[in-house]
């Protein structure tokens, strides 16, 4: 992949400054954020993972307003007697510690040369990489930290690597902040990403779902960085990012380039997509909390209240997934089938409709949908009733 010269875009302000609502309002969104996780709740961080499950979904209203405002969706779920099933062992969070801390070690000498090696260039060797002290205090005020450390890091020239940076995204017309493994800047101005996952890399190759959902996740901070690259002279982001894995059956790392551009342009549509957090609050009732503390019956009607847009991939992307499919269920709507079937059913939005349709007690023969779905049960008719001759001929017996 040919990449654009280190000189990078000209400073300019980024779209997301351009439109930041007023600072009055920007506070009054935050206590009505308050208001809808609970007084005495602390705000759930919104991380790369689910943002990229958020983007995937950007029809959800539910989701957004819930990731926007901080709400542990996992406490919620279970207060509405539907806990999510899924999650990360705590044995493969320790492993997974445990591998970052070996790649990252001797001031990340190892991960270093993995990254030469992939995506060196002509650059000198790192023999002296600088390693900003990224504290501070809250997330924006790291996030402050981690753009001043780039921006130092950068006008130096030399390697650099900030380990577990800050950084912030606007989502929905609400800020999100975002701690990659690690963002190495390059002599000549180019900044990687690195994203270190346990699952390990067999023969050069990894499981191919697992780096696919690392690449999304790699591309949500990429768009991040590029915020910061905007005004920063000289800075450029690279599209290709470093997937650091054990080797093996062992826990030597190896490494791996992966290009999220495809990944990156569909993300930044899908936010672009995003309505705003404060229009849809705007429509919910008064009094309505997302509370995990207030009995279930008003966390139903709160949620209830707001438009999700259930489809069977979010079972494995979001802890309301088995509340919503329940409902889905319930009132039969073909959401619950997959987006592919939805989308083939047309004007048909229930399952109660579709078998109406395809018995032929409703809908116009002239649609074309109608005409499969008539076609097939005939179809269907048909199989059965020549499966049944077959079960009662001699021949069967």
């Amino acid at each position: 992949m040919s990449e654009s010269p280190a000189s990078g875009p000209p400073p300019q302000t980024p779209p997301a400054a351009r439109h930041r609502p007023p600072p009055q309002q920007a506070t009054t969104l935050r206590q009505r954020l308050a208001e809808l996780r609970g007084p005495a709740v602390a705000p759930h961080p919104l991380d790369a993972r689910a943002l990229a499950a958020l983007a995937a979904n950007p029809g959800c209203r539910r989701r957004a307003l819930l990731d926007g405002a901080g709400v542990d969706k996992a406490a919620l779920a279970e207060a509405l007697g539907a806990p999510a099933a899924f999650g990360q062992s705590q044995f493969a969070f320790m492993r997974g510690n445990a591998f970052e801390a070996r790649v990252k070690a001797d001031g990340g000498t190892e991960l270093m040369r993995l990254l030469y090696e992939r995506l060196g260039g002509d650059a000198p060797a790192p023999h002296e990489v600088l390693v900003p002290d990224l504290a501070a205090a809250g997330p924006e005020g790291r996030a402050a930290r981690t753009a001043l450390a780039l921006r130092e890091a950068t006008a130096a020239g030399g390697w650099a690597l900030l380990d577990h940076p800050m950084l912030a995204l606007e989502v929905a017309g609400s800020p999100a902040y975002l701690e990659p493994d690690a963002v190495v800047v390059h002599p000549d101005g180019r900044w990687t990403v690195v994203e270190i996952k346990s699952f390990p890399m067999i023969d050069s190759s990894a499981d191919a779902a697992k780096v696919g959902a690392a690449a999304r996740q790699s591309a949500v901070y990429v768009l991040a960085l590029e915020r910061i690259a905007a005004v920063t002279a000289g800075a450029e982001v690279r599209h290709r990012v470093l997937l650091v894995c054990p080797k093996d059956f062992s826990n030597l790392p190896t490494a791996s380039v992966v290009d999220v551009r495809k990944q990156r342009a569909v993300t930044l549509r899908q936010l672009t997509r995003l309505t705003r957090i404060e229009d849809i609050a705007a429509g919910l009732p008064e009094g309505a909390t997302f509370d995990p503390a207030c009995p279930a019956r008003e966390l139903t009607e709160a949620v209830e209240a707001v438009e999700a847009a259930y489809a069977p991939e979010c079972l494995a992307a979001c802890e309301l997934a088995f509340h919503c499919r329940a409902k889905a269920r319930a009132a039969g709507a073909v959401e619950a089938l997959g987006r592919s079937v939805r989308g083939e059913l047309g004007g048909l939005t229930t399952v109660g409709e579709v078998l109406a349709a395809a018995a032929g007690k409703e809908g116009d023969p002239a649609d074309p949908t109608v005409a499969a779905l008539r076609r097939a049960a005939a179809l269907r008719a048909q199989a059965l009733e020549n499966g049944a001759l077959l079960e009662g001929s001699p021949a069967c017996r």
